[in-house]
């Protein structure tokens, strides 16, 4: 087993999305950036700061990235602790984050979440009835780093409305096309009955 990190879990010296693309140059499984950094490759360029680099993955192509990362020190992130994962161990069911290591640096490089989901179809991990065709829902950025499209992003982020997530949101809207704010005010019904984000949509 691999030994528990000796870091904190602030220790974040995250990647920016063009060196995660690199990693995973040889990959042909789908994956995408989420959360902030998401949006800043849609809006084409940093609008922030960002504290991490998340992206998702499908939980059957585990072992494939996991080897593509395979210098850094994986660990589960769930209810709160942060766990080594064992070598040639998948994660539980019930784990979608992992957090990637730098053990010579010593700090977290990336997160990555596991998706339900196929390659051809899009599922929300937090509810299963909301579901896009994954070509509708990722986009790429002009240097070919794929990305989870703005309207999915606010989606998750609506749940917690963090004053980053109120900004991301403000300095999203404008852009929004009219489908995707109607896509995201039926889905925060389903998700966040009363949301505040709905009557700005």
């Amino acid at each position: 087993m691999n030994p528990p990190a000796t870091i904190d879990e602030s220790a974040w010296r995250a990647w920016r999305p063009g060196e995660l693309a690199l990693r995973l140059r040889e990959i042909s499984r789908p994956w995408c950036v989420v959360g902030g950094w998401a949006l800043d490759l849609w809006h084409g360029g940093q609008t922030r700061e960002h504290e991490d680099l998340e992206f998702t993955i499908l939980r059957g192509d585990f072992a494939t990235f996991r080897h593509a990362l395979e210098d850094m020190r994986l660990h589960t992130v769930h209810a709160g602790v942060i766990e080594p994962l064992p070598e040639r161990q998948a994660p539980p069911a019930t784990v979608s984050q992992i957090w990637c290591e730098d053990v010579r640096e010593r700090c977290w490089r990336v997160d990555m979440m596991i998706e339900p989901g196929t390659p051809d179809l899009w599922i929300c991990k937090r509810n299963p009835t909301i579901s896009r065709p994954r070509a509708e829902i990722i986009g790429f950025s002009r240097e070919g780093v794929p990305y989870l499209k703005p309207a999915a992003v606010l989606l998750f982020k609506a749940k917690y409305v963090r004053d980053k997530d109120e900004a991301d949101f403000a300095r999203a809207l404008p852009r929004l096309e009219a489908s995707e704010r109607a896509w995201l005010k039926d889905c925060l019904a389903i998700l966040h009955p009363g949301h505040g984000w709905v009557e700005r949509l």
